[in-house]
Formats: structure tokens, C-alpha cells, sequence
């Protein structure tokens, strides 16, 4: 048995983007453990369930508004990367290829829902 979710390149893609933070967050000094780290994982792990939690939707609506949801937790992460940055905590560089990958990511969502929506 497979997960409709499962084949939605935005869920692997928001999959890997949390991945990604995570990883990054074990680079965070233990005092923020319970500050920033705590928070960047819960929102970076928002993305991709939402996404799966809306594929579970009974209507496209409900698809849509989860993935709003998603689109939401994404900028979350963004602010709380540009938080790290002002912390010293990650180099700016570092900042805008999480960045980029946050604005693709949210590009992918979008164009997902537009079309989703349209049906």
C-alpha cells in the first residue's frame, strides 16, 4: 500500500528541505536547544506533514487550506534562519541557500495548489 502523498514531489521535496534543517540545527550551541533549534524543527517538520495530512483531505479545499499551512510553516523556518544568521549561528551564505531552496519549495506548493484548486 502507498500513500497518495507519497508520489508528491513538493512532499519529498519538504521532506529533504527538513532534512536539511535539522542537520543544520545539531550545529546550534546547546543553549538554544529549547530556544531556536526546537522551534526550526518543529516548523521545518510541519511542511511535509501538512502535505500529507492534506493528501489524506476529502476535498481539494481542504488539500488547499493544509497546504497554505505548509506554505506558512515554510516562511517560519526563513525567519528563523535569518534569526540564527543575526545570532552568528549560520553565515549569510549559508542563510541564502536555505533561502533559495525555501523560495523554490514555495513556488512548487503554490503551482500544486493553483492546480489542484482548478479541479
Amino acid at each position: 500500500m502507498s500513500f497518495r502523498f507519497e508520489g508528491l514531489v513538493i512532499w519529498s521535496g519538504s521532506n529533504t528541505f527538513a532534512s536539511k534543517v535539522y542537520r543544520f540545527t545539531k550545529s546550534l550551541p546547546r543553549s538554544e536547544q529549547f530556544g531556536l533549534s526546537d522551534q526550526l524543527r518543529r516548523a521545518a517538520n510541519s511542511i511535509p506533514v501538512n502535505i500529507a495530512e492534506g493528501a489524506g483531505s476529502a476535498s481539494n479545499k481542504d488539500f488547499a487550506n493544509f497546504l497554505n499551512i505548509a506554505i506558512r510553516s515554510i516562511f517560519e523556518v526563513v525567519s528563523l534562519l535569518f534569526r540564527c544568521e543575526q545570532e552568528s549561528y549560520l553565515s549569510r551564505a549559508q542563510r541564502e541557500r536555505f533561502y533559495q531552496e525555501a523560495e523554490l519549495l514555495v513556488k512548487q506548493i503554490q503551482a500544486f495548489r493553483a492546480k489542484l484548486i482548478q479541479r
